[in-house]
């Protein structure tokens, strides 16, 4: 699959790059998402470029702890870890992945069921 990955910490398009990297799978309480829709906020350009410095803290002083960005994501549910009975494969869902390391910059990502929601019927992604 396609993922954009962050190399270090700078101008989004010197640190930026499309590469293809392997296809995640659900574990436990997770659901994979086939990412339809993922957004650009202020929080997303500042993890990538590491500033405030202050915020290194949290997100990698030297180098990113995120190797793929975007904590925004909607989708649709791919496959359901073992655990999984609030979610079936089909179902449109968003949500937050902040608290579990990011990667909405791809063609799929895992997420907990925990930073997940049911997207509204009258809601088309």
């Amino acid at each position: 699959m396609k993922a954009i990955i962050q190399a270090g910490y700078g101008a989004p398009s010197e640190v930026l790059e499309l590469r293809e990297v392997e296809k995640p799978a659900p574990s436990g309480d997770e659901v994979l998402i086939k990412v339809q829709a993922a957004s650009v906020t202020f929080g997303d350009l500042a993890a990538v470029k590491g500033e405030p410095f202050i915020a290194r803290l949290s997100l990698g002083l030297r180098e990113p702890k995120i190797k793929i960005p975007g904590k925004d994501v909607s989708g649709v549910v791919e496959a359901v870890g073992e655990n999984v009975d609030q979610f079936k494969p089909g179902d449109t869902v968003f949500g937050d992945l902040s608290e579990r390391g990011w990667g909405a910059y791809a063609e799929y990502v895992t997420a907990p069921v925990s930073a997940l929601v049911h997207m509204p019927g009258k809601i088309v992604t």
